[in-house]
């Protein structure tokens, strides 16, 4: 299994387009009072929307068959849920094939 950090900045709400496998994806993570959420965009077609984030938590769970791996995100500095103040070091975002 491989690992590739999907780069993530910390700011409450954010979006960025990365390339997974041969995917085009966009990824939208935003912070909400209960937690940080994270939508997902393959193609322009919604694969899940408002998925809460927890450490060591896979968040597709082969929810779509047509998506190669999954993400997850990891606390490196502990077992914490990710919050986006964060996310610049402490949380990382990972894509695993």
């Amino acid at each position: 299994m491989s690992a590739f950090q999907i780069p993530l900045i910390a700011r409450p709400s954010q979006t960025v387009t990365v390339q997974l496998g041969t995917l085009n994806s966009r990824i939208k993570v935003y912070q909400k009072r209960t937690g940080l959420y994270l939508d997902l965009h393959v193609n322009n077609r919604a694969v899940v929307l408002g998925v809460l984030c927890r450490d060591r938590v896979y968040l597709l769970r082969g929810i779509d068959p047509t998506f190669q791996g999954d993400l997850c995100f990891v606390d490196t500095q502990g077992l914490d849920d990710p919050v986006y103040s964060g996310l610049a070091d402490r949380f990382q975002l990972l894509w695993n094939l």
